[in-house]
């Protein structure tokens, strides 16, 4: 059967005519895809959100001869959906003590990281992440900045308004009872 009567066939609900346009076409949307996205996994998850469309958006497709540039426009549609999520993603570090701390210390050390996950947590992602790059990372400013995909001077602003922040909810908001270092109660 030709295309176009296995596009009719599919939007009537025939999941058999469906499955056999997406063999025509599934590997020239993957290249596709790949391309777009360059990495494999994504490029799987674009194929797969655009077949899903088409499915679910078929009894509108008035031409069904215009089915292969369809399927092709809704995979570079899920493309860019899927590039603009990985670019707005949130990556969350999370903070590891470095340092051993000793006993003595121990209870301080909880109040101090305490204190800076606090001011971190007052910080947008971009504020953050060059806070991390540059202090957790030891990334210079210029690595930083390229890291970042932002001029050196945008860095060095977003480094200073961060540290300025977090100075200001430091001396804002001080740490509350110390933790004692034996059984956790408030001294």
């Amino acid at each position: 059967m030709d295309q176009a009567g296995l596009v009719v066939r599919a939007r009537g609900g025939d999941h058999d005519a469906f499955t056999a346009l997406v063999d025509l076409t599934v590997a020239r949307l993957y290249s596709a895809a790949r391309l777009i996205l360059r990495d494999p996994e994504l490029a799987h998850d674009a194929v797969q959100e655009s077949l899903i469309r088409a499915w679910r958006d078929l009894p509108g497709l008035r031409d069904p001869e215009r089915f292969d540039a369809w399927v092709h426009r809704l995979t570079v549609n899920s493309c860019l959906d899927i590039n603009r999520r990985q670019r707005r993603r949130v990556i969350e570090v999370e903070l590891e003590q470095t340092d051993v701390v000793s006993s003595s210390d121990f209870s301080s050390g909880i109040a101090d990281r305490e204190q800076l996950d606090r001011a971190l947590r007052r910080l947008d992602a971009a504020h953050r992440a060059v806070i991390v790059l540059h202090y957790y990372l030891d990334m210079p400013m210029p690595e930083v900045a390229a890291a970042m995909g932002i001029p050196l001077g945008t860095a060095q602003s977003r480094l200073h308004y961060a540290l300025v922040t977090m100075r200001a909810t430091v001396v804002r908001e001080p740490m509350a009872a110390p933790v004692a270092a034996a059984g956790g109660q408030p001294a």
